[in-house]
């Protein structure tokens, strides 16, 4: 079938049905679903799109270091099950907090265009105008990322960094208190511009690697649910951030990492966006040890888009292979020792979160 005749396919099922769209109850999260609910009204002017919030286990555990918790999906498990429920047809993620590993039947459909991806330092009240190497030895910078902080221990040595959780409003307050211990915080610039607080952003760290995935909004959607993919794939991929995304993802699985390993990475389009390039980093905890690697992959821009979904995944297996060949390259020159030796907290207990999310929830 056909680009057009898909479009018109989708089109006319859009008109017959209401989408249900899965999110956290965060405020920066139902700010990402708006803006992906406005992408689909603009195909779809007639569809009635209704939104459906919940809080997660890593939403209602806020008193414990996402690093000690033994599973991953702390953002994404309880969407999830709403969608293999069939009680929402497709989810928002920020793709960052997606496992490379998804449940059977789950797919990501869609990757959006891409916010900055860079991490930025947010001075406290009392710092505002200082960079982060003007701060005083021993000075307390607050960041919940194992990844930030195995970084940025070995560029400044002499600070102080400590785990801090809570969403982004809670953490500003927590750095603005008058009796804060923070000089500063390390925070996603996506975040804080999403949330209009770009102004807040004392400077970006551009010798920092971000994030997997930061900065990209990721389409979950039930993989036998084909009508709702064909109706969203089209107006909400964004080709160059899906490729660079999948190649960083891919990456991450080969190196087996997630919230509680501390690999980075930074994917750059060339100006004729025939070239994408993918950069990663793995730091030790302490900073002392790091290996880097990257390759390059030259785009074959395709002429047959009769079948979409054949073209993206020839696009995709390309991508994966360009992840994969730098997560080897990496394990080449030591990344396996450093990722082998990370001590891993004692992970919280099964209880212990099923006694927090009954109370908290």
């Amino acid at each position: 079938m056909s680009l057009v005749a898909e479009t018109a396919q989708a089109t006319a099922a859009s008109n017959k049905r209401v989408l249900r769209v899965g999110t956290r109850d965060s405020k920066l999260a139902l700010i990402q679903t708006d803006f992906v609910v406005s992408l689909i009204k603009a195909t779809y002017p007639e569809l009635l799109i209704q939104t459906e919030t919940m809080k997660t286990i890593g939403d209602k555990i806020q008193d414990v270091a996402m690093s000690k918790f033994g599973e991953k999906g702390l953002f994404t498990k309880e969407l999830e099950s709403a969608l293999e429920a069939n009680m929402i047809d497709v989810i928002v993620h920020s793709l960052k907090d997606m496992p490379t590993q998804l449940p059977p039947n789950m797919a990501l459909l869609a990757i959006t265009q891409r916010e900055d991806p860079r991490d930025a330092v947010i001075m406290s009240l009392r710092n505002q105008g200082k960079n982060i190497w003007d701060l005083p030895e021993g000075s307390v910078v607050g960041t919940g990322s194992v990844r930030r902080v195995a970084q940025l221990r070995r560029l400044y040595p002499g600070l102080v960094f400590q785990d801090i959780r809570g969403n982004l409003t809670t953490r500003m307050a927590k750095l603005d208190a008058e009796d804060s211990p923070y000089a500063a915080l390390i925070l996603a610039v996506a975040g804080m511009k999403r949330q209009g607080l770009g102004a807040r952003i004392s400077h970006p760290l551009d010798n920092v690697m971000h994030a997997v995935g930061q900065g990209a909004l990721g389409i979950e959607v039930r993989s036998d649910d084909v009508q709702t993919a064909q109706m969203l794939v089209h107006c909400l991929n964004h080709r160059e951030t899906r490729m660079a995304c999948f190649a960083e993802r891919e990456l991450m699985r080969r190196l087996e990492g997630g919230c509680s390993v501390p690999i980075g990475v930074q994917t750059e389009w060339s100006q004729d966006k025939k070239v994408l390039k993918l950069d990663a980093v793995v730091a030790s905890p302490d900073g002392q040890k790091e290996v880097r690697a990257s390759d390059e992959l030259l785009i074959v821009h395709e002429t047959d888009d009769d079948d979409l979904q054949q073209w993206l995944d020839r696009e995709d297996a390309r991508c994966h292979e360009l992840g994969a060949k730098v997560a080897a390259l990496m394990r080449q020159k030591g990344a396996g020792a450093i990722l082998d030796a990370i001590h891993r907290p004692e992970p919280v207990s099964a209880e212990l979160i099923a006694a927090a999310t009954a109370h908290k929830g």
